[in-house]
């Protein structure tokens, strides 16, 4: 087969190869990397840069490109593990075929990097929370009168929960925040939900997942928490509503408290102006179906959270 022949059969197969970049997001992960010998940046501008334009590049061939946060540390723990040199380019790549299968990646698709980078970020702050609310719901153990696993208990009562708050809302596109107090920071899930033509809820199961473990988190440990809803519609202003965690039930705020919460800064506690065209209101009841019967006071082991 003549050598032209072979050159356009490789360039058509690397087409099907599927690629992933671990990139630094920001200057301190950069230049920690810096103190390795073979790692060939000096400044974090140009090799944002350079990432860009390798992504255009391999996107413009027509390859798949997804990219994946690159944490020094977690880099650096690998190596360890797994008998590596960490001064050394093929080192970096077992990193991030390993990032590829098990870390936060975002795909490529033609997005500036400046869009992308908060992307990942949030997707690595998702992932970290998911992973210690599960991690600190395995570790509850059985209750103590009847045996039951708590953590599990504690699921199902959220997953409960959180399809009361869904039947019960009115029809619209909605917007759920669930938020519990840990330390050393508050965790926070993100669910979005429509409806089908059957008026059923249409949601996405990892969203769900993720949503009702940190919901479980707060029941189970008795945690400072809460849940915001927006329910969006045609024709009709944006309606939110808000319950706060008690123990293992949620407690309906008035229309006054959701006003409070929402027209409040989180940071500095000022008031900010209220959004127009936006009702804020007292939630539906939910008909709770009871507590779980399980309780585990706020000593709960809670390993460090790593993002």
């Amino acid at each position: 087969m003549p050598h032209t022949a072979h050159h356009i059969m490789r360039r058509v197969l690397r087409r099907e190869i599927a690629g992933t970049i671990g990139l630094l997001t920001d200057e301190h992960d950069f230049t920690e990397m810096r103190r390795y010998r073979t790692f060939a940046f000096d400044d974090h501008t140009t090799y944002l840069q350079q990432v860009e334009a390798l992504l255009r590049s391999l996107a413009d061939q027509g390859s798949h490109t997804t990219v994946a946060l690159f944490d020094p540390q977690e880099y650096a723990d690998f190596c360890a593990d797994s008998g590596l040199e960490p001064d050394a380019p093929s080192s970096r790549t077992r990193f991030t075929a390993e990032l590829a299968a098990t870390g936060p990646t975002i795909p490529y698709e033609g997005q500036p990097l400046a869009e992308l980078v908060p992307d990942l970020v949030d997707e690595a702050v998702r992932q970290a929370t998911w992973e210690y609310a599960t991690t600190v719901l395995a570790h509850l153990g059985p209750c103590a009168s009847c045996g039951e696993d708590i953590g599990h208990a504690s699921l199902a009562h959220a997953s409960r929960l959180l399809t009361r708050v869904l039947e019960t809302a009115r029809p619209g596109h909605h917007h759920l925040v669930c938020s519990v107090s840990t330390a050393p920071e508050t965790l926070v899930a993100v669910l979005h939900a429509d409806e089908d033509p059957d008026g059923m809820p249409r949601v996405d199961e990892t969203e769900v997942l993720e949503f009702t473990t940190v919901l479980a988190l707060g029941i189970a440990t008795h945690r400072v928490g809460g849940l915001v809803m927006r329910t969006i519609a045609p024709g009709t202003a944006d309606r939110v509503y808000g319950w706060r965690l008690c123990g293992e039930h949620l407690e309906p705020l008035t229309a006054g408290e959701v006003f409070d919460a929402y027209c409040t800064d989180v940071e500095s506690g000022d008031l900010v102006s209220p959004e127009s065209g936006v009702d804020y209101c007292a939630p539906p009841d939910l008909g709770d179906d009871g507590p779980t019967g399980h309780t585990h006071g706020t000593d709960a082991p809670e390993p460090p959270m790593r993002t």
